[in-house]
């Protein structure tokens, strides 16, 4: 009955392709609709700007409390139920957002939404389940790439849609959206298969999302806040003694939320702590290219396009990241997931040392944010590839998201360090005080210094696999077995 169930599913693989790629794209673009609008919010909402900046640090800390959460429980009851609940929470996020008038419901909205986050690592893991083997890091590829397909689509998309309907309409139509994926999933995806049976775990949960809200709120307030303001300080330092306290709760309790004996595996830590590097210099690309295209003519550096006009010359990037997926699977499957992610890694070293000296024409501008993307698509097709290769089926969506959570502080880490950068080296212009040019560039030489760490990482971790003796005895005792991810080589 299960070889038949397979079967029927492995006849409609890119259906079940489309529509998880829809979860991605659409979960990607709820996300980053609103940031064009944050200038207006304290006018529209009755805040402030500091108020109004929590419309995004909200979604990132919602995200990051779910993340664990949801996938854990996805590998434990079944991912389709998972991507289906999780899908619910959104759109009630949006419905909400419809409606918002405060801030206060606005931040409830936003944060209902931020549970999508989630969907991404799960959907990854039920295409290991449910696609057949050789179509699984096409399938991967294409989830990586709806996350910069949705960001991209986002500026230009929320443009349109404020200009003619209004900025309430933004939620509506993400709203139905991801209603409209929704009703598609169960009709794509299997019955879920739920996985072992085991306890959930609390104290893990609890310490897990104080501790990351902890430390999120350090990275993106701290700059409103003051680096060295108690709020500050107390929001670190508590959040990295939580997380510290994690290690040991989870290494007693018997299924714990982070399973620490499998993350700290040399294959898996440095998939990792590669993650980390990469969302820290991935994140610059997007957020530099967009202000060089936005600040005024008279700066000398800015081109003084709209939010709407700047999506639009940012579209390449994203429509690059789409077109690069298919070719990352068929690198990934020639090569092997561990050299492609060295070379993904390494290429965006390079193109950012590229744009830290050439970033002062539109074709300059565009052209680099391409050329970052085409190295961030490889790498990050890469990435769970190796993770899937590394855990048992029943780990997937939990090694997923932990991986995508560690993406995600460091996108934050990101935010908060380009911030502290560009703000210290002010110019003034026509009584506004704009950052500068040379702030503009150290921040993309510190992206490549994170995307060059990141790279030698991801070497380092390529050479260790590559030299461990071949020895099944061993390979049983350390690590799960890698199934047959692709036709090529199986190399990792």
């Amino acid at each position: 009955m299960v070889r038949a169930d397979r079967r029927g599913r492995a006849r409609r693989p890119n259906l079940i392709l489309a529509v998880l790629a829809t979860c991605g794209t659409v979960t990607s673009l709820q996300q980053t609709t609103i940031i064009p609008l944050v200038p207006q919010l304290p006018e529209l909402l009755g805040t402030t700007p500091a108020g109004a900046s929590w419309m995004v640090t909200v979604v990132l800390l919602s995200g990051a409390v779910a993340t664990p959460v949801v996938t854990r429980l996805a590998d434990t009851y079944g991912k389709r139920r998972l991507i289906v609940a999780s899908l619910a929470v959104m759109v009630v996020g949006s419905a909400v957002g419809a409606f918002a008038d405060t801030l206060t419901v606005g931040i409830v909205a936003r944060a209902l939404q931020g549970v999508g986050v989630a969907l991404v690592p799960v959907a990854i893991g039920a295409m290991r389940d449910e696609l057949p083997a050789e179509k699984v890091p096409l399938g991967v590829a294409v989830m990586s790439a709806t996350l910069a397909v949705g960001a991209g689509a986002g500026l230009p998309v929320s443009g349109v849609i404020v200009a003619h309907l209004g900025w309430h309409a933004i939620f509506w139509v993400t709203g139905v959206a991801g209603l409209l994926v929704l009703v598609a999933v169960p009709l794509a995806l299997g019955p879920s298969r739920p996985g072992t049976a085991r306890g959930f775990d609390v104290p893990g949960t609890l310490l897990l999302s104080a501790g990351l809200v902890g430390v999120l709120l350090a990275l993106t307030q701290g700059a409103g806040w003051g680096w060295g303001s108690p709020a500050t300080i107390a929001c670190a330092t508590g959040g990295l003694v939580l997380l510290v306290l994690l290690i040991p709760v989870q290494l007693r309790v018997r299924t714990p939320l982070v399973d620490v004996r499998v993350a700290r595996r040399p294959a898996i830590l440095l998939v990792n702590l590669t993650a980390l590097l990469l969302g820290f210099a991935m994140f610059v690309n997007l957020l530099i290219s967009a202000q060089l295209l936005q600040l005024p003519v008279e700066t000398g550096y800015g081109l003084g396009f709209g939010s709407a006009a700047a999506g639009v010359w940012l579209a390449p990037g994203a429509i690059a990241f789409g077109f690069m997926a298919p070719l990352a699977a068929t690198i990934i499957r020639r090569i092997g997931a561990g050299a492609a992610l060295f070379i993904g890694s390494a290429e965006m070293c390079a193109a950012y040392a590229w744009r830290a000296f050439f970033s002062h024409e539109l074709w300059q501008i565009v052209t680099g944010s391409m050329l970052v993307t085409i190295g961030t698509s490889l790498a990050y097709a890469a990435m769970p590839v190796l993770l899937i290769g590394s855990v048992p089926a029943g780990e997937t969506s939990s090694a997923n998201g932990l991986n995508t959570l560690l993406r995600s502080i460091g996108t934050a880490g990101s935010s908060a360090a380009a911030a502290a950068i560009t703000s210290a080296a002010l110019l003034q212009v026509n009584g506004v005080a704009h950052p500068s040019f040379g702030g503009f560039m150290t921040v993309f030489a510190m992206a490549a210094g994170a995307a060059g760490a990141a790279a030698v990482v991801a070497a380092f971790r390529w050479w260790i696999r590559s030299a461990a003796p071949v020895d099944a005895a061993a390979a049983t005792t350390s690590r799960p077995p890698e199934p047959a991810l692709r036709a090529g080589p199986t190399r990792s």
